[in-house]
């Protein structure tokens, strides 16, 4: 639910237990899975929740090689309270949001499931919004109108429609693979828009073509359909010809606006690979609500 230090780690990581206390899954590298083992075994019978305090010390932590030592607020929940659809749904890779009420002594918990579409207007759906909106697994702990809360969200992974080939495509799409995202290329516009359409909740558009019967009508369609990242690659006098396009055709200033053009954070990036990095990283910073400033520079949790 909560936790202090250990560096950068998977969000989504979670851990399940057997009748047999035998573990499956990955939580912190393993350093606590005897210590949770144990601590789901002593839960008493019809509990439907609890929440533990574990630590771990430095050299704990170099051995399980984690990045340093740290302490979290672990909630352990039999599978019976949670609902059978959200399997279901995570198997189909629909982005989807779990959240969990939790009473004071945090020993009993209601899990239901939050949708993007048609989360409630309330502080957990607006919440769960907002996490799956960032397409990165995320958890959060709040407290709401029934008390506290806990949000996991597990969005779809970015799902990068690449309109253009050769080798910078080729790299982008590298660079998603190893962020485990999707991404496919595309040769022309009608192929663009179908692949934005087909994947509209986790959608992201990079436009590496300069032909004007591929780009601005896809640029166009991306933005009309509210396409959360827009990407065009080109030169300054590229990006002045295809705003006047995408003015000819209709795009209004504000859509214009949303266009990442010239494409990419400002990281001095040379070779197409370097470019290839900027570009992802720019997509993620959007999608995680973030402008790419330098980690000193910043306050508020590390990596969050």
């Amino acid at each position: 639910m909560t936790e202090q230090g250990f560096g950068p780690r998977d969000p989504a990581g979670a851990l399940l237990i057997d009748a047999r206390g035998e573990c499956a899954g990955s939580l912190y590298r393993g350093v606590f899975d005897a210590e949770l083992a144990t601590e789901a075994a002593a839960m008493p019978a019809g509990a439907t929740a609890r929440v533990c305090e574990v630590s771990v010390r430095r050299e704990e932590a170099d051995e399980a090689g984690l990045t340093c030592g740290g302490g979290a607020e672990i909630l352990l929940q039999p599978l019976a309270g949670v609902p059978a659809e959200w399997w279901e749904l995570l198997g189909e890779g629909a982005g989807v949001a779990l959240v969990t009420r939790l009473n004071e002594a945090a020993d009993q918990a209601e899990s239901v499931i939050v949708r993007a579409v048609d989360a409630p207007a309330t502080d957990a759906g607006r919440r769960a919004a907002e996490l799956l909106a960032t397409r990165r697994a995320g958890r959060d702990a709040i407290y709401g109108e029934s008390g506290l809360l806990l949000v996991e969200a597990f969005p779809s992974a970015p799902h990068v429609v690449i309109c253009g080939g050769g080798e910078l495509a080729k790299l982008i799409a590298r660079q998603a693979g190893l962020l485990e995202w999707e991404a496919v290329e595309v040769a022309d516009a009608a192929e663009g828009e179908k692949a934005l359409a087909a994947h509209r909740d986790a959608a992201c558009l990079v436009v590496l073509t300069h032909d004007p019967g591929f780009d601005v009508p896809v640029l166009r369609f991306a933005l009309a359909e509210g396409i959360p990242y827009v990407g065009a690659l080109g030169s300054r006098k590229t990006q002045a010809r295809r705003t006047e396009a995408l003015l000819a055709a209709g795009v209004n200033e504000a859509g214009l606006a949303r266009i990442h053009g010239p494409i990419g954070l400002d990281l001095g990036a040379r070779t197409p690979a370097e470019t290839a990095m900027t570009i992802c990283a720019e997509i993620l910073g959007v999608l995680g609500g973030r402008e790419g400033s330098a980690m000193r520079d910043t306050k508020g949790p590390i990596y969050g």
